[in-house]
Order: C-alpha cells, then structure tokens, then sequence
C-alpha cells in the first residue's frame, strides 16, 4: 500500500502528494521512505531540466497532523541507536526537500502539526488556506521540533522560533503570514487557483537561473559576506551571462519576446487543452 503519490505533467510540473487523509496525513516511517525514494528521483529529473516545479500537498482536510500515533508507540520501543536510525530518515526527507533544485510550492490547506511545520518550511513557496494552523506541538508531549528547527527557525527567525517552539500555541494563517512561515493566504476553496497562479509565475522564469539561483541563496546564508562568497556570486552571474539560456533571456529582453522556455511551456498548455 502506498501512502503517496507522484505524477509529473508535461510542463515538467510534478505533483507530490501526501495521500493519508484517513489519519490526517500523519506521516509514519513508511511515508516517510516513500517520500525519500521520490525526492531522489525528482532531484535527478529536476538536474536534468525535466522537472521545473514541485508542488507538495496532501489529500483531504488536514495538510498534515506530525507524526503517526503507532509510529510514535513503537518508537516508545526503541533503544537510542533506533532512534537515531529512524530521526536520520526524517533529517534526510527535510533536506531533501530544501535542497531540490528547482522551485518548490507547499499547498496547506488545513492543519500541519509537528514535522509537517518543518515540510512547509522547507519549501520555496507556501500558499495557505484561510483555513490553515500551524503548530510546533512536540514540547507537549516531552519531544522537541529538533530535526525540523534548521529549517523552521530560517523561517521564523531565532526569536520567533523561542516562543512558538516553547509554548506549542497554534499560528492561525494571519499569523503564519505575518510571522514568514506563509507567503499567501487565500480563500480556502481559492488555494488550487493560487497554486497554479503560482506554477505560471515560476515556469516564467529560466530554469537554468532559478537552479542557480537557488542553490547560490543556499551558499550566501551560510556566509553571506566572506571574500570566497563574493567572488562566488560574481562567478555565478558571469556563468549565466554568456550561457545558453542567458543569452537567449537577454535577446528576448531587447527583442521584445517571449524567452524560448516560456514559450515551450505555452506550446505545453495548448497541447493538454
């Protein structure tokens, strides 16, 4: 039995789905191995420049609600180095995740409790329901968001992250947006709108650029001023300047055209409708 789901269309935009609504999507070490083996396949279609976005969402009322209750009872069973085995599984899946390549959207339509606060931090976009809570819950039942905190604190900041981590209140989604943890709030029967307003703005973009982009904004929060990081973003526009795609962007720019990749993915819309 599977508890995700993968599909990729001819836009090169892939869908990767959550699909527990049963438990509110609570994801267990099942979910979780599915979601590494298919983070790894969209990693290597993303290098390739067959993936140009990923949206992450889930099926049902809930985004997420954390961990699975029978995951967590058996874990109650396991000796330390079993923990660490299993923690290492859900550090993979976060960094996956924040690593891939291309742009990534989170669709949160209802709750994401617990490590489904860290899924959501750990994409370059989340559009959010009016509907939406979020909650670091884990210091109510003696855990801490500890896997989860890298990429959760970059998202609320040092500060916010103390009291939000400490006193496991629940973020409605004003909250969530105003705190950084959401860029969008919408209407929740508005939310698939808004996400493929979202893929049409991204798939705009070069994707040569946002791969570089991307992983350039990784090297600059780690050191974002150091002689070694400057001359590395001097590097990276000079590679983009004289490369394929940026010649191309800078042609259609002063021609007045559309750029050839933005073009493709029109030619991709016509031929599904």
């Amino acid at each position: 039995m599977t508890y995700s789901q993968l599909s990729i269309d001819d836009r090169g935009v892939a869908r990767l789905t959550l699909n527990r609504p049963d438990v509110h999507n609570a994801f267990d070490d099942s979910l979780i191995a599915e979601l590494n083996e298919h983070l790894d396949k969209l990693h290597d279609a993303a290098r390739h420049g067959e993936v140009r976005v990923v949206v992450l969402g889930s099926e049902g009322k809930s985004f997420s609600a954390g961990a699975d209750l029978g995951w967590m009872k058996r874990m109650v069973e396991y000796d330390f180095e079993g923990n660490l085995a299993d923690s290492r599984k859900l550090s993979q899946l976060m960094h996956g995740l924040d690593t891939l390549p291309c742009p990534t959207v989170c669709r949160v339509q209802g709750a994401a409790f617990g490590g489904a606060v860290g899924l959501a931090a750990c994409c370059d976009v989340v559009i959010a329901s009016e509907k939406a809570r979020f909650c670091l819950s884990e210091v109510k039942i003696g855990l801490s968001p500890a896997v989860i905190s890298p990429y959760v604190q970059r998202a609320l900041g040092a500060r916010q992250m103390r009291r939000y981590a400490l006193t496991a209140e629940v973020i409605d989604a004003d909250q969530a947006l105003e705190l950084g943890l959401a860029h969008q709030i919408v209407g929740h029967d508005h939310i698939d709108e808004a996400v493929e307003e979202m893929i049409a703005t991204l798939l705009a973009g070069s994707p040569q650029a946002q791969r570089a982009t991307k992983a350039l904004l990784a090297e600059v929060a780690r050191d974002s001023d150091s002689k070694a990081t400057r001359e590395h973003t001097c590097r990276v526009i000079s590679e983009l300047r004289v490369s394929a795609e940026g010649q191309e962007g800078l042609a259609s720019f002063f021609e007045k055209r559309r750029p050839a990749w933005a073009d493709d993915n029109t030619n991709s819309s016509e031929r599904r409708s």
